[in-house]
């Protein structure tokens, strides 16, 4: 299965009233990837936790305060913006997408190779979903 397969996989079945590709859409643009994402929060000190979502075994949790922590305000700002909540909801709807999201895109236990694909199947979908 190609890296935009599971990507569609998934996000099956999202819509406008599910904002959750829009909200990973961008936290991959503001992190420079699903690399970047997995590096910001290495360097936050959650790297154990990062790396749990990206293995085979069980997804770590992460808190709306760690969220909002690792990816600053400005990041969450985005998010809360495109929802429509304040940051401190947008930080708890990441925390509850981001672990699942970043397993869902790397099921093999393996960060996907390119980046850029992956964004370019963001955009498709993120077209095709909200446009």
């Amino acid at each position: 299965m190609s890296l935009l397969d599971q990507l569609g996989s998934m996000l099956s079945g999202a819509d406008s009233n599910n904002p959750s590709a829009s909200v990973l859409s961008t936290l991959l643009e503001q992190s420079g990837g699903v690399s970047g994402l997995i590096e910001k929060f290495q360097q936050g000190g959650l790297g154990e936790v990062a790396q749990s979502w990206i293995s085979n075994g069980q997804n770590l949790p992460i808190s709306a305060d760690q969220v909002q922590q690792v990816l600053g305000s400005d990041t969450v700002a985005a998010v809360a913006q495109k929802l429509g909540v304040d940051p401190q909801q947008a930080a708890s709807h990441i925390s509850e997408l981001l672990p699942k999201a970043v397993d869902g895109i790397t099921p093999n236990g393996e960060l996907p190779t390119s980046d850029s694909l992956l964004a370019s199947g963001m955009e498709m979908l993120k077209g095709k979903l909200f446009g």
